[in-house]
């Protein structure tokens, strides 16, 4: 997942209030009438940006467009970011547009220094402090999932006292999420994007979860990221599947729509839907196709890989 950026509020589209005018509109339903709608299977979440040169750079003119396209979901890793106002604006439109609102990230991220893993109190404080105020950003913008990244390896403390101090750590959040019925989704990433994470496979973060044993934490399963690290993303799947709360995809290699690389998605996507998965499956990759063009092409990949 690429949330580098996530924090840097100030180069967070405020810009985007802005109404996108007629223009916009035009330029959208043009495109829409080309592309149709949809009526997906699974509640596929695009994220802002996906789709600006169809429906403009204005926030809510892209909502407007995913939801013409036949999307029912919305995933922003930045939210926490947004302006509050601009985050009422987000909440208002989704309403209005009968669509969820998907994962965002609700905590400072650490991908070159130990945090979670170190036992470290001041680590331990700011984490707990971000998770409470990210409660009251999920209330705003009526989400029930954020992400958790548990950050770097501590080099200087064995694995088992390393996940000792996560476990605690998401015990306390956990105990912060339970009485708002919201719940962290914890996201194994893969070591070639991610070197040195603490956290990168699904049975892992299964283990994790389950000694946890809260509702309020759970996994985030973005099967990208498990392709790379151990594949056997069915198996793994079903062994962790009462640990699962949340899907996140992109194709492989390249980190692109559906249909762009080796994991079969049509069969996946049938196997969750067989399951009875109704939560939400993020879109988090790119385009691989640039402008208005590659935009249609990411609708019609998902139209594809949903025929089940």
């Amino acid at each position: 997942m690429q949330r580098r950026s996530f924090l840097k509020s100030s180069a967070v589209v405020t810009g985007a209030i802005v109404t996108g005018g007629m223009a916009h509109a035009s330029a959208a339903s043009s495109a829409m009438s080309s592309a149709g709608k949809h009526q997906f299977k699974l509640k596929y979440a695009p994220h802002f940006g996906m789709f600006k040169h169809s429906a403009g750079d204005d926030l809510l003119d892209q909502l407007q467009f995913m939801a013409d396209a036949g999307f029912t979901a919305m995933e922003d890793n930045g939210m926490k970011g947004r302006e509050i106002s601009m985050q009422e604006k987000i909440a208002g439109k989704m309403a209005n547009l009968g669509m969820e609102m998907g994962v965002f990230v609700a905590h400072t991220i650490y991908w070159k220094e130990p945090s979670l893993t170190s036992g470290n109190m001041e680590k331990l404080d700011q984490f707990l402090k971000e998770i409470k105020e990210s409660v009251e950003v999920a209330k705003r913008v009526n989400a029930r999932w954020m992400t958790v990244v548990p950050g770097f390896v501590d080099l200087r403390k064995d694995m088992g006292y390393q996940t000792a101090n996560v476990i605690n750590t998401l015990r306390r959040a956990s105990a912060i999420l339970e009485p708002h019925e919201l719940t962290m989704v914890l996201e194994p990433l893969n070591f070639r994007d991610h070197p040195g994470l603490f956290l990168n496979k699904i049975p892992q973060g299964y283990q994790i979860c389950r000694a946890v044993d809260s509702p309020a934490c759970k996994i985030l399963d973005d099967l990208y990221h498990q392709q790379i690290h151990e594949g056997n993303l069915i198996p793994n799947m079903d062994l962790a599947w009462d640990e699962i709360a949340y899907f996140q995809v992109g194709d492989n290699p390249g980190r692109k729509e559906p249909t762009t690389g080796e994991i079969n998605y049509l069969n996946v996507f049938k196997h969750i839907h067989e399951k009875g998965f109704t939560g939400i499956v993020g879109m988090e990759h790119g385009n691989s196709v640039k402008g208005k063009e590659g935009e249609l092409a990411v609708i019609e990949a998902y139209a594809k890989v949903d025929q089940f």
